[in-house]
């Protein structure tokens, strides 16, 4: 290789490369600040290599390292957790030997890394709820415990949550909730909450909503709510019971030319040093290596110390398949009817608080049926774990337009179904 592609040169961050200097080149999307504070502490170590971060979201990446060049690269570092594997089965790694004793590669007993050694944990992102508790306190409720504990009607027009097919992490977490719920039950739960929920468009967007005082529950991704308290934000984070830590990686390229330089920046990357250097004030995140706690800021929650009801098994092979279909379900059953399912939800609970207080079987049947139907989904569980199903979904997008209608007239049905019924469970004078 003659040097560097000149295609990269628009995306390359950090110092020009002195002339000496063995150029490293790194595929990241990480921020700048992140990157270069790795920049400067490796080159310490490392004083004749220099590394060129090149900048590229997700898919520009993956379209990069699947060039049979892989555009001359030499790591790949990024919290893009459905590229990995993708690369890995196109044969875009070389394999990475690490200490297990040091770096597990898992949580509980949710995998992180790769079994066959291609591409490693570099950190691990918890998903939960950002909590203003003094908003909680006023009205005299308690931080919800689980996902479960969102759907309580006295939680209702306080909560925000984002919006799936706008923000980058939320279909992952939605999925944890899928997972750990099933599949059914699932899609229930994440129309209920959303029946007592503002939805928004920013990945951001949960936390400054709960920090301003807007909101008092935020469905988010710590590392967001971690970064305002760091700033003295007058809030805090739950993990929910059966959560998940999805792992960002990192992996040497098959076709790097400089092998030694590339595992030595992939060793620097996971070594207990390497790994503190991301719990900083301006970063706030989750080592994948537990012996870097040791001393960790007191805003920093330890995923490795958290009692083990903490987490769900996630399944990242199926998980890294369904962010399309969860994104195009969402759109059509929560976000494109947001007026109605908050319509629905609020008849769906008064009509139970009327039933507690004074009983009625058909009722009751009316309404459980009611309750079932204002979840319904058009897609099976065997479907939402069929690899060539969720495929079709990878461009986020249901290109299908004939299915895309059957599917909003089979939600429409059967929310229009639930609407009666529960009108028909009201009491008759």
């Amino acid at each position: 290789m003659a040097g560097i592609p000149s295609a990269l040169g628009v995306a390359l961050l950090g110092r020009p490369a002195r002339a000496a200097d063995q150029r490293l080149v790194v595929v990241t999307s990480f921020p700048e600040e992140l990157t270069t504070r790795y920049e400067s502490e490796f080159e310490k170590l490392h004083p004749g290599v220099h590394v060129q971060f090149v900048w590229k979201q997700s898919r520009d990446a993956l379209a990069m390292l699947s060039e049979t060049d892989q555009g001359g690269a030499d790591v790949y570092w990024a919290p893009a957790l459905g590229n990995f594997p993708i690369l890995r089965d196109r044969g875009a790694f070389q394999k990475v030997s690490v200490d297990r004793a040091a770096l597990p590669g898992r949580l509980g007993g949710q995998l992180l890394s790769d079994p066959k050694g291609l591409f490693e944990a570099y950190d691990v992102a918890g998903y939960g709820i950002v909590v203003d508790p003094a908003a909680l306190a006023r009205d005299g409720l308690k931080p919800p415990e689980s996902w479960s504990d969102l759907a309580a009607p006295a939680y209702a027009g306080r909560i925000v949550m984002p919006i799936p097919a706008k923000v980058g992490f939320s279909p992952a977490l939605y999925d944890i909730v899928l997972q750990s719920e099933g599949w059914e039950r699932g899609w229930a739960l994440l129309a209920e909450i959303a029946g007592g929920a503002e939805l928004l468009g920013s990945g951001a967007g949960p936390t400054t909503t709960v920090k301003e005082g807007r909101a008092a529950l935020g469905l988010t991704i710590d590392f967001f709510a971690f970064g305002a308290l760091a700033n003295g934000e007058k809030i805090s984070f739950v993990y929910p019971q059966k959560t998940a830590f999805l792992p960002a990686h990192i992996a040497v390229t098959a076709g790097t030319r400089r092998l030694e330089a590339a595992k030595a920046f992939v060793d620097f990357m996971l070594s207990t040093k390497g790994q503190k250097l991301m719990m900083e004030a301006d970063s706030s995140r989750h080592p994948a290596r537990p012996d870097a706690y040791a001393d960790k800021p007191a805003a920093v929650v330890d995923p490795f110390a958290l009692p083990p009801g903490t987490f769900y098994p996630y399944d990242s092979e199926i998980g890294r398949r369904r962010p399309g279909v969860v994104s195009v379900l969402f759109d059509f059953a929560i976000t494109e009817r947001h007026a109605e399912t908050q319509r629905l939800w609020r008849a769906i609970h008064a009509a139970e608080a009327r039933l507690a207080a004074a009983p009625d079987a058909a009722g009751s049947a009316a309404v459980a049926k009611a309750r079932k139907l204002a979840g319904f989904t058009p897609v099976t569980e065997a479907q939402a774990k069929d690899p060539a199903f969720l495929d079709r979904f990878s461009s986020r997008e249901l290109k299908d337009g004939d299915l895309a209608a059957r599917w909003r007239a089979e939600i429409s049905s059967a929310r229009a179904e639930a609407l009666s019924l529960v009108a028909s469970a009201e009491p008759r004078l």
